[in-house]
């Protein structure tokens, strides 16, 4: 049975005439006839009784109205009062964030966010490079700050909060460590630290690809699963490693030096959120980060 269909044969119930009912439910009278007599058929008898003059309900018509009504004006209540929590922004909101893409922007965010809303409580996880997209699966975090490309059809990404230079992660004493900057290129004649896990195989490729521009294979070194780790192996000399920028302020080592891979798109930063799960709350946010992120490239560009 269709909920269209008990809409309809409650609002004939009340009207009692096709035409005006099939204007109230923007139908054709044809539409509204043929609805009835397709839950009649369901029904297994007639609920109303038409002649050229008039219509009315049958017995049978004026019991299933009556015991009908009640059930639909609930369904309608339950579901505004579900549509009304969907709306508030209260709660727990669980922030995962991977590495330095929680940035001081994330501090500012966060900020505004507990001053706009100072009902809501926000907490924060760490989570792994091995498997960046994890804790979203798991409905361990609502909400994960993470590197892009993402590209999950039941992922949404939302805003962008910082775009930032590539570098390679080299041991001080390395023959590219004096170097103002290296090429992909480069890749093909050293080790690439490697990281084991089940992240996408297009995100580890934008990361850490596996050849070069002009086909040469990159070697891989030995398997980590934590970006400290990572570090771990450069500084033993045991490979180098494709990193960001801000590596240099949240990870910065005196045994690592940080060389800028000039031919390495940048790396961006988003919001990813579960789409069957976005609610007022993740919006909230979503839209709470655009407004700081907005205000600070204002405030970056020169008078």
């Amino acid at each position: 049975m269709e909920l269209r269909e008990i809409e309809c044969f409650l609002v004939l119930a009340e009207e009692m005439h096709f035409r005006r009912t099939a204007e109230r439910l923007h139908l054709s009278p044809a539409r509204v006839s043929q609805t009835i007599r397709l839950l009649e058929r369901r029904v297994g008898a007639a609920l109303f009784e038409r002649t050229s003059r008039r219509v009315r309900l049958t017995s049978l018509g004026e019991r299933f109205y009556q015991e009908v009504r009640p059930a639909y004006q609930e369904l309608h209540r339950a579901f505004d009062r579900v549509s009304a929590a969907a709306r508030q922004v209260d709660g727990a909101l669980r922030l995962g964030f991977l590495g330095s893409a929680a940035n001081e922007l994330t501090a500012d965010i966060l900020g505004r966010f507990r001053s706009r809303y100072p009902a809501c409580l926000v907490t924060l996880s760490e989570v792994h490079c091995a498997d960046p997209l994890g804790p979203l699966r798991s409905q361990d975090v609502d909400v994960l700050i993470t590197r892009l490309p993402v590209r999950e059809a039941d992922l949404t990404v939302g805003p962008v909060l910082l775009s930032e230079p590539r570098m390679l992660a080299v041991p001080r004493g390395h023959r590219f460590a004096r170097r103002e900057s290296v090429s992909v290129e480069d890749l093909a004649e050293e080790v690439v630290v490697d990281v084991a896990g089940p992240a996408p195989d297009y995100w580890w490729e934008f990361h850490a690809p596996a050849r070069t521009p002009s086909g040469r294979r990159v070697p891989r070194g030995q398997a980590v699963a934590t970006f400290q780790e990572l570090l771990a192996q450069v500084a033993a000399g045991l490979g180098v490693s494709p990193v960001v920028e801000s590596v240099s302020r949240y990870n910065a080592r005196p045994d690592v030096v940080l060389v800028p891979v000039r031919d390495m798109p940048d790396s961006e930063v988003a919001l990813v959120w579960r789409t069957a799960e976005e609610t007022a709350l993740v919006r909230a946010f979503a839209e709470v980060a655009v407004e700081v992120i907005g205000e600070s490239r204002l405030h970056a560009v020169p008078a």
